[in-house]
């Protein structure tokens, strides 16, 4: 069974989708709307937009939409059920008795305790005294008995099944082990042998958000490969969304976030008293951890390791953090490879230090050109100048005068010549730029062809066209619906996902439901509620009278033959006439 909509509906009528959304995204009124940074995708310029009228959002570059529900769903990495259970909490209703279909979130529930209760036992087991030697690894990392509790510091012994036998007599199953990524599975002579994930290893709990351990990183304690286990991807766990130590950094009330490379940094940064420390998980750093850092944080400080794989990580950063309009400022780690070591060479003190000197992004940019040439030669200046102007280009006027004025007096050329090469730079960087725009025009031109829900739709688009008219007038005038019902049938639609989405408006009407988007959230995924909120925007650019809806009725029931188009030979002009003929 499923969540009545009635009770959807209650819920909706009961929370705030602007009080919800604006604790992700700082929104700004205009007009009836509020517009803020999309919290899906990077961009500097708003196009992210609540509609507090029809408790909907939708974002305009990347196409992200749905109501309420969907938004937490998306947010918080949940499924259905928990989303609406969230939402039910965050509004102080109960949820109803009647049964529904909960099976995918007992699932997730049935992991998150498997790792709850593994957490506690490798936390028991760096306890135990016949495992001294684990206790002592981190002892003799400068951590003190506090900071290994706060952090639920563990140990995984050095047996195949003590963890998976552990387990198995707290009701779990070794399946939902096998899930969690806690045990694995071998077949051997026709059996099936399980053993666990993690062995002779000291173990980080990784805690989400809202508290729950959603994975583990195991370490050995020498120098035997390979150096670390990670939990993969599960249904709880997402590494190229995780950040861990952010559950404790997010209370810091710094607004500024010191971004480092591993789990012992953050700890030991933390234990010093440095706790808006978090490091990011996964081999690379990715726009979803940027977009979630930057919900926490006004400034990030990245302290990552001063190696080569360190400063490339540092670019990768830096390249992705730009575009979320952060504050960045990198520290010139010296007197340690990295946080951990410096702390414990030279105390928080030095650290505190290196976090005052932190270079800003373009004077670091300036920093690591410059140490790829020698100066003291002509070809290495003209070399440094030509990467320094390629830098100061992307700057503001102000920022690029300082540097520019700075770079001319330290390398003996004029300022004009500075100036010349930054302006033939920008000019570069411009035609780039636009070149990029036009791409991207096109792109957006090909994607309003084609739906990746809907992929029919690029080969009928005149009927498709119709199906969204009628589904975006019916839910806003439900009293069309009533007039033109014996007309016009789910059988008449001709792409099946628009066809979808008028039967289950079609059966919500009929039940006396008012139509908002909260009545499909449980019957599309959070990517198809993307496509059912841009349809259902189209009815303010729509006439909505009931001779707009005839028209369309009379497209489908034509039947006409599929009308292909290729979209890079349509121009911007030609294609807004293709979808206003009738």
């Amino acid at each position: 069974m499923r969540i009545s909509e009635r009770f959807i509906q209650e819920l909706q009528d009961k929370i705030d989708i602007e009080t919800v959304i604006s604790s992700h995204v700082n929104l700004k009124r205009r007009g009836k709307t509020l517009v803020g940074l999309c919290p899906f995708h990077n961009e500097k310029t708003p196009s992210f937009t609540v509609y507090p009228e029809s408790r909907s959002f939708y974002c305009f570059g990347c196409g992200a939409g749905g109501d309420v529900i969907s938004f937490v769903r998306r947010i918080e990495n949940l499924d259905y059920i928990e989303a609406v259970k969230a939402v039910a909490q965050m509004a102080g209703v109960s949820m109803p008795e009647d049964g529904y279909d909960d099976t995918l979130s007992k699932q997730r529930q049935r992991l998150l305790g498997a790792n709850r209760e593994a957490a506690r036992f490798f936390h028991e087991q760096l306890m135990n005294p016949k495992n001294k030697d684990a206790l002592n690894y981190f002892l003799k990392r400068g951590l003190d008995r506090n900071t290994i509790r706060r952090f639920g510091l563990g140990y995984a012994p050095n047996d195949w099944r003590e963890l998976t036998n552990h387990l198995k007599s707290k009701g779990f199953t070794e399946h939902e082990l096998v899930l969690a990524n806690l045990a694995r599975r071998s077949d051997k002579n026709g059996r099936a042998n399980y053993y666990d994930n993690f062995r002779n290893r000291v173990m980080f709990p990784i805690i989400d958000l809202r508290g729950n351990v959603i994975a583990f990183g195991g370490r050995v304690m020498d120098d035997s490969k390979p150096k670390y286990i990670n939990t993969s991807d599960t249904l709880v766990y997402k590494k190229s969304n995780g950040v861990f130590g952010l559950n404790l950094a997010k209370n810091a009330n710094e607004n500024k976030l010191i971004l480092v490379e591993g789990y012992m940094d953050v700890i030991a940064l933390h234990q010093a008293g440095f706790t808006n420390a978090i490091a990011c998980l996964g081999t690379a750093f990715t726009a979803e951890q940027a977009n979630l850092l930057s919900r926490y944080a006004d400034e990030i400080i990245i302290c990552y390791d001063n190696d080569g794989a360190g400063r490339t990580a540092t670019a990768r950063a830096l390249g992705v953090l730009s575009k979320t309009g952060l504050k960045l400022r990198v520290v010139q780690m010296s007197g340690g490879k990295d946080a951990d070591e410096i702390i414990r060479t030279h105390g928080k003190e030095r650290f505190a230090d290196l976090l005052k000197g932190a270079a800003s992004t373009t004077e670091y940019k300036l920093l690591e050109a410059r140490a790829k040439y020698d100066l003291n030669t002509d070809d290495g200046k003209v070399e440094f100048l030509n990467s320094a102007a390629t830098i100061l280009a992307g700057c503001g006027i102000i920022e690029r005068e300082i540097y520019s004025n700075r770079l001319s007096a330290e390398l003996g050329i004029s300022v004009e010549g500075m100036n010349a090469q930054i302006k033939n730079a920008a000019a570069r960087q411009k035609r780039l730029e636009e070149s990029r725009k036009k791409s991207e025009t096109q792109e957006m031109l090909n994607k309003s062809f084609e739906d990746k829900n809907n992929p029919e739709r690029a080969k009928n688009l005149m009927a498709a066209k119709a199906e969204e008219t009628l589904i975006s007038s019916f839910m806003r005038n439900p009293d069309f619906y009533k007039k033109l019902k014996e007309k016009i049938s789910p059988d008449d639609f001709v792409t099946a996902f628009n066809r979808r989405i008028f039967e289950c408006l079609v059966n919500s009407l009929e039940e006396g439901y008012m139509p908002d988007l909260s009545l499909f959230s449980s019957d599309f995924t959070p990517e198809e509620m993307d496509s059912v909120t841009r349809i259902s925007l189209i009815s303010s650019s729509l006439g909505n009278t009931i001779k707009e809806c005839e028209d369309c009725i009379a497209v489908l029931k034509e039947k006409s033959e599929p009308t292909v188009v290729d979209a890079s030979d349509v121009s911007d002009e030609e294609f807004l006439k293709l979808f206003k003929k009738k």
